[in-house]
């Protein structure tokens, strides 16, 4: 506010604001259903092994880092608006953790099909308010394991009955990591729809 009087307090001359009887508005509150869906915990690697779109020898290389603990992420939310959770299942290597695969499974009936996968070298996928968001490492020769050049960030939207690409972001990181020594990488081109 401005006050353009040249006597006074400005906007203080006014005094208080005036308060009127304002009916409060019922606070919403949560239904006996929820609007929140509860999700149904899925055996991870038993959907892995008996996914038909997955390679046997993939398969066979998923054993457990210790026991019977196994490199695997899951995470459960919306992304088909099928009745049930979805489920994203991420696949990593024991010893330093990165990403192998992702998949995410829709509820079909009485059984979970897969309707999304990539299998890349550090690619891990998580969701993200109704999106798949799916980021993958992005290597230039010579970069260590640790040290990627970079990284895409592919968001996916549920159209009809498959995912389709909604949005692109590479990122460069600093080359000042290490020893010092700056490598230039070459940008990546946007991934196909």
């Amino acid at each position: 506010m401005a006050a353009c009087s040249t006597g006074g307090t400005g906007s203080r001359d006014e005094g208080a604001a005036a308060t009127r009887d304002v009916a409060a508005a019922p606070t919403p509150s949560p239904s006996a259903e929820g609007d929140l869906r509860s999700a149904e915990r899925v055996d991870p690697i038993e959907l892995l092994k008996a996914d038909p779109k997955i390679e046997d020898r993939f398969k066979t290389d998923l054993k457990p880092c210790v026991a019977d603990a196994y490199p695997v992420d899951a995470s459960y939310g919306n992304l088909t608006n099928s009745p049930a959770p979805d489920v994203v299942v991420n696949v990593m290597t024991c010893g330093d953790a990165v990403g192998i695969g992702t998949y995410v499974y829709r509820k079909q009936s009485d059984r979970y099909e897969n309707v999304f996968m990539a299998e890349d070298a550090a690619v891990y996928a998580t969701i993200d308010r109704g999106e798949l968001v799916v980021t993958k490492q992005v290597y230039a020769k010579g970069d260590p394991v640790a040290y990627p050049s970079g990284e895409d960030v592919i968001t996916y939207r549920w159209s009809g009955n498959r995912f389709t690409q909604h949005d692109w972001v590479h990122n460069d990181y600093s080359r000042a990591v290490g020893d010092g020594e700056a490598v230039e990488s070459a940008p990546s081109e946007p991934p196909a729809n």
